[in-house]
């Protein structure tokens, strides 16, 4: 994972609204999926840019979700600026399935987040120092970023 404290390039509000992603159906090919405990409380699939923000006295967290990124967060470009402007940048992978029969499956019904690139803006809610930053990629597919607030001395022990 990179981070810098360049501007970041053209984002459009709909990144991080998955509600605006266009929706395919295909009627043919599922017929009926059903639901049941905290599975119908969600979506079919984690969303791609579900966006948490934590407050403490001396820094911020925020934790995005990145579903099926994981193994390519090399490829993911985080820029935080000091006014508190987040930019995420990366690519979601066409990943083809194999079987083992050999064939290679492509995916009709997209639940998840279709390949390609993807951007991710927000603000944090003050000002930060962006050369002081702990990024981490969980397993899960969430990444986590703390970074210290602008003018806060860091305590030593």
């Amino acid at each position: 994972v990179s981070l810098s404290s360049v501007p970041c390039g053209k984002h459009t509000d709909n990144t991080m609204n998955p509600e605006n992603h266009p929706t395919t159906t295909h009627s043919k090919v599922i017929s009926h999926v059903f639901f049941t405990g905290t599975a119908k409380q969600g979506c079919a699939g984690p969303p791609l840019g579900l966006v948490d923000i934590g407050v403490s006295d001396i820094a911020y967290i925020f934790r995005i979700s990145l579903p099926g990124i994981a193994k390519y967060q090399d490829k993911i470009k985080c820029e935080i600026q000091r006014e508190g402007r987040v930019c995420i940048q990366g690519v979601v992978p066409e990943i083809a399935i194999p079987s083992d029969s050999g064939c290679l499956y492509r995916m009709q019904v997209q639940q998840l987040s279709p390949p390609g690139p993807f951007s991710i803006t927000f603000n944090l809610p003050g000002q930060v120092d962006p050369r002081l930053f702990s990024p981490k990629f969980r397993a899960d597919g969430i990444f986590e970023v703390v970074v210290v607030k602008l003018g806060v001395r860091i305590p030593t022990s």
